[in-house]
């Protein structure tokens, strides 16, 4: 039996752990949207930042490890983890994990035609352009300017309000 053609085009689809970007409903600005498995496990960060304010970093970074074994692309874990190695002296691993979060949300924005802004204030994109300030901070201290200079560029161009923009670099 022949297969019936259709004019419609193929519908794409997209993986439970995929990052979007969607316009807020009444307004101008853009949210990203984060996957079901990051929503699903948002009671296991706030457990994970309890641990942290406890002094509890090393069982803390384990149980973030375990959370992006299940979500890989969960921007907010990779922040934790970003800011703790930061913290710690470890700038080349800081840099990995805001790196990853941030080209996750980077390609949600190229995926979205590039939309902006993507302000501070929208709580859902916060811990993104929180790891492009970190990824910034990092590539400085490494001595990589011209990368440095790139991801201040997006950041700013994001949100060029946003409060956590790193002094003299945007």
């Amino acid at each position: 039996m022949a297969q019936k053609r259709t004019n419609k085009p193929a519908r794409i689809k997209r993986s439970s752990m995929d990052v979007r970007v969607e316009k807020v409903p009444g307004g101008s600005a853009w949210r990203l949207l984060h996957p079901r498995c990051a929503l699903e496990r948002v009671e296991d960060l706030e457990e994970v930042r309890a641990m942290l304010e406890g002094g509890e970093a090393e069982i803390a970074t384990e149980e973030l490890r375990w959370l992006l074994g299940g979500c890989p692309d969960m921007i907010a874990a990779h922040r934790i983890l970003g800011d703790v190695s930061l913290e710690a002296g470890d700038v080349a691993l800081a840099r990995g994990h805001y790196g990853h979060a941030y080209r996750v949300g980077l390609a949600a924005l190229k995926a979205g035609s590039n939309p902006a802004p993507l302000p501070y204030s929208i709580e859902a994109n916060q811990d993104f352009l929180a790891c492009a300030r970190g990824l910034v901070t990092c590539l400085r201290q490494l001595g990589k300017h011209e990368m440095e200079a790139e991801v201040a560029e997006v950041l700013l161009r994001c949100d060029p309000a946003d409060p956590l923009q790193v002094e003299g670099t945007c």
